[in-house]
């Protein structure tokens, strides 16, 4: 190997940029898509064979190209998006760089077709890998352009050996059709594979356009179990589509997220979205996502990586605040019998930045500044709730099997007939059912099974809620809310714990001091690399807090905020409603269960308990009278 400096042929540039930007075939449909959306497209039509490997074409109706412009478009570092620095600090394209097309035709058989006119007279420029000489023929075509690329990776054998079964190629294909579709729902997309049709998604602006083609690619089971969510604060703007929590997944297959229109993977973004469902999501389960985030162009670095995945936020806390806060109150504000969630249907107030800087303050972590200001209990309501509940944890003297009426209006029960007469014992009269047109969610209590679960009569059917899971969840909101209203107890250490940290860490606790304070933590620098831990919130008493506070301060060092603690405290909190909550085998009145179906119907989050588990589920009528064959 020679020590000289040589430049580099174009072939060889080419095909090294061709590594940054054409790894497989869904890399070339993803590059192509985009500059057909920059170029205003409304439809796109892609036709693929052999997954993409052997041929892929994709045409537009956008405004095309001229034909002096043609072979420009296929040299390297050409583009029309960008011409001064200052477009390149505020990018509103989804491509930009002009690599693109040069990258591909370096490695495969090209010909792009353009026309800017309605004349059906347009231009053709075709380059292979070998030489990359453009040649420009006349060719007929409509309004728009269409690249045709053939025999991928002809040229390099030893990358074409790294694609994989056609099947393979094919489904990572899809995913890049899907993620596109969902990008912009104002354009047509259609796909075909190997002369048979696959996708054809129709463009549409309404709401219910909009989520018929959310159902069309993340299929209709997520919509519905879908919360649509708009909340707009601080200059960002987040919208779109979240599953509720019982709809998780094993794997992270159902999260989409945009920024700017931009398909991206953010590590802000997902420990956001992570946090936000730590309360309600069972442990190893993924959420399931369609969420769309707009803020200033300017406010965002999307020249991070060649493919343009990644981004750089200029004010990350803010974003992940603002996703986290978004998220957590969305979640925190459904109830039983909810499917919507509007915006302006829960108050969202400016943080001091004070606040802000931890990005877990002191109630917010707690649920005080995340909740809807008509369902904030009062400082004493855990008080209440154990004053409330103290009687399920005494026996009662009820027959296996036969719950006690319920008084109703007039003086009947729900075991009684119109004329006042008792049913017989365990049979419920239909007429004397809950008035289905304004009934509770949840229904009214008939009996227990097994002294695990509640079974309630709503306007739909039957519903059956394990009442331990239930009990567990309403009895952590109240915790977490009491606990909230009267701060973070601390105590201070008989004994100061020394810790020997680095003085990057040191400098950065003195930096952040105020981190640890409003966590009730009381920390005092003892020397260049020695720190003092002075006190500790009451809460995590006996916890390592050496290991903790050096967790917290690498999270500081690393992502700027720390949420460690505030998850300690819960993980303290949630123990403790889980011991103190109704166990199993326990017999309740019909009263106390309805009691409990209230207070669930009350509760932020109770459709899981506090390790993620469903509290409850619906069985329609219509479906039981499916297992009994009725009206067939």
């Amino acid at each position: 190997m020679s020590d000289r400096i040589l430049q580099l042929s174009p072939r060889l540039a080419n095909q090294i940029a061709a590594g940054e930007v054409v790894e497989r075939p869904a890399s070339v449909i993803k590059e192509l898509l985009e500059n057909s959306l920059d170029a205003g497209a409304t439809r796109l039509d892609v036709e693929i064979d052999s997954g993409g490997i052997k041929r892929i074409k994709v045409r537009d109706n956008g405004k095309g190209i001229d034909r002096e412009d043609l072979p420009l478009a296929l040299a390297r570092h050409a583009t029309s998006k960008i011409h001064v620095l200052e477009d390149l600090e505020a990018v509103a394209t989804l491509g930009f760089r002009g690599e693109a097309l040069a990258s591909i035709s370096s490695v495969a058989r090209l010909a792009l077709t353009s026309s800017r006119d309605d004349s059906g007279k347009g231009w053709q420029v075709s380059a292979e890998g070998r030489d990359m000489q453009a040649q420009l023929v006349p060719a007929a075509h409509p309004r728009g352009t269409t690249v045709d690329v053939r025999d991928l990776f002809f040229n390099t054998p030893a990358r074409r050996k790294f694609l994989r079964a056609e099947k393979t190629e094919f489904n990572r294909v899809d995913e890049t059709i899907k993620r596109l579709a969902l990008s912009r729902f104002d354009v047509s997309i259609s796909l075909r594979h190997n002369g048979k049709g696959v996708h054809n998604l129709r463009a549409g602006s309404g709401r219910v356009e909009m989520e018929r083609r959310v159902a069309q690619v993340c299929g209709p089971a997520f919509m519905q179990n879908a919360l649509h969510i708009d909340v707009e604060r601080s200059g960002l703007r987040l919208w779109g589509w979240v599953a509720e929590p019982a709809f998780s997944r094993s794997q992270a297959d159902l999260q989409f997220f945009y920024v700017n229109g931009r398909a991206i993977r953010d590590k802000v973004v997902s420990h956001a979205v992570r946090r936000a469902f730590a309360d309600v999501l069972y442990h190893g389960r993924h959420p399931a996502f369609v969420l769309y985030l707009e803020l200033d162009p300017a406010s965002v670095d999307v020249n991070v990586h060649p493919t343009k995945h990644e981004v750089r936020f200029r004010d990350s806390r803010l974003v992940h605040d603002f996703l986290f806060g978004s998220l957590h109150r969305a979640l925190a504000a459904v109830r039983p019998g909810d499917k919507e969630l509007r915006p302006g249907q829960w108050e969202v107030s400016e943080r001091p930045q004070s606040e802000a800087v931890s990005g877990v303050a002191a109630g917010e972590f707690a649920g005080q500044q995340t909740m809807p200001l008509t369902a904030r209990p009062s400082p004493d309501s855990l008080q209440q709730q154990m004053s409330a509940y103290g009687a399920l944890h005494q026996p009662y003297q009820v027959q296996p099997g036969i719950a006690e009426a319920q008084p109703l209006p007039g003086g009947r029960t729900w075991g009684d007939d119109q004329s006042g007469r008792p049913a017989a014992p365990g049979i419920r009269s239909e007429q004397c059912s809950p008035d289905a047109d304004h009934g509770p969610p949840l229904g009214f209590a008939l009996a227990q099974l097994h002294g695990i679960y509640i079974l309630a009569q709503n306007a739909q059917g039957l519903v059956v809620v394990d009442m331990h899971a239930a009990h567990e969840r309403i009895v952590y909101e109240q915790m977490k809310a009491a606990h909230a209203a009267g701060g973070i107890q601390a105590q201070p250490l008989l004994v100061p714990v020394s810790l020997a940290v680095s003085q990057r860490e040191a400098d950065c606790f003195e930096e952040r001091s105020e981190v640890f304070t409003a966590l009730g933590f009381v920390l005092q620098r003892a020397g260049p690399e020695t720190l003092l831990v002075r006190q500790v919130p009451t809460m995590l008493h006996g916890a390592e807090v050496e290991q903790l506070v050096r967790d917290v301060l690498a999270d500081l060092l690393a992502q700027g905020g720390s949420d460690r603690i505030a998850e300690r405290i819960n993980e303290t909190l949630g123990t403790m409603a889980c011991h103190g909550s109704v166990r199993a085998n326990r017999r309740l009145t019909v009263p106390e269960m309805n009691a409990l179906l209230r207070d669930m119907e009350r509760t932020e989050r109770s459709g899981q308990c506090n390790h993620g588990r469903p509290t409850w589920t619906q069985v329609k009528l219509a479906d039981m009278d499916k297992w009994f064959m009725r009206g067939q």
